[in-house]
């Protein structure tokens, strides 16, 4: 049975407009798909339209506390880790810098297995411009997670990549 995510009460599913959730079984180590996904270096290589993270305390790796700004969803995000237990889980939540009030919560489970891991990832999105952004595609955000799931199994399965730091 896998574990639940610890939402923050104000960012829980039932209060959510947007919420999706994407799962995977990679054939990797808790420890190296722990080493991209706090990697700020490595993130380009299999985030979907991430070009850049800037961690804006000194660290030179996401850890409890860590505040950083990037472009998610082509939208320039300020976020900062809220949840940090390393090998196992990590959440961030944050917002869009051109919308404040339009907030968004992304949480990681990994769990070994005995072939490698399991990847959970489920995000609650709430606010005008999140909301705007899916009108489109209301399947735009799962989609991309979707993306993103395959894209970090393949980096984390390449025996011949190495992050930038872990």
């Amino acid at each position: 049975m896998f574990e639940a995510i610890n939402w923050p009460e104000t960012m829980v599913p039932s209060r959510s407009p947007i919420h999706f959730t994407n799962e995977l079984e990679v054939e990797a180590s808790p420890e190296r798909i722990w080493s991209l996904l706090v990697d700020p270096e490595a993130w380009p290589s299999f985030y979907p339209g991430v070009e850049h993270v800037q961690l804006l305390d000194g660290h030179e790796s996401l850890r409890l506390g860590t505040r950083f700004e990037t472009n998610l969803a082509g939208q320039d995000v300020f976020a900062s880790v809220q949840e940090f237990e390393p090998l196992s889980r990590i959440a961030w939540g944050g917002y869009p810098k051109v919308s404040e009030e339009s907030k968004a919560y992304h949480a990681w489970i990994i769990t070994p297995t005995s072939k490698g891991c399991h990847l959970w990832t489920e995000e609650t999105m709430q606010g005008p411009h999140w909301i705007e952004m899916a009108k489109p595609a209301p399947d735009v955000y799962w989609r991309t997670h979707e993306e993103l799931l395959a894209a970090l199994a393949k980096v984390a399965t390449d025996p011949g990549y190495t992050a930038g730091r872990s």
